[in-house]
């Protein structure tokens, strides 16, 4: 459980795994995972081991995308599930984020 982050070895793609239950009790992991890194990276939330995600999970979503660049931002969020990914498309995630 938690969130993991590593970074490529050229310094520009940050990817980040929230294991299990992506929910409030993983915010401050998730702020951490990427708040002290410049904006300008591309960023990748990896939802391949996580099994659930509530509304607070969004909203860490639009804050990282905030510290990204805002509308230039580049985060992709790949690899959800089905009901993960039913979630992302009611909440028309898909206008902010490069969902695969």
């Amino acid at each position: 459980m938690g969130v993991k982050a590593t970074i490529t070895g050229d310094g520009q793609t940050v990817t980040i795994i929230p294991e299990g239950r992506f929910d409030f009790n993983c915010h401050r992991e998730f702020r951490d995972s990427y708040s002290s890194r410049p904006a300008n990276l591309r960023y990748v939330v990896d939802l391949v081991r996580t099994q659930f995600m509530d509304s607070s999970a969004l909203g860490m979503l639009l804050l990282l995308r905030e510290h990204a660049g805002g509308d230039s931002a580049k985060v992709q969020i790949l690899n959800s599930v089905s009901e993960i990914r039913s979630i992302l498309d009611v909440a028309n995630f898909g206008k902010l984020f490069d969902i695969r």
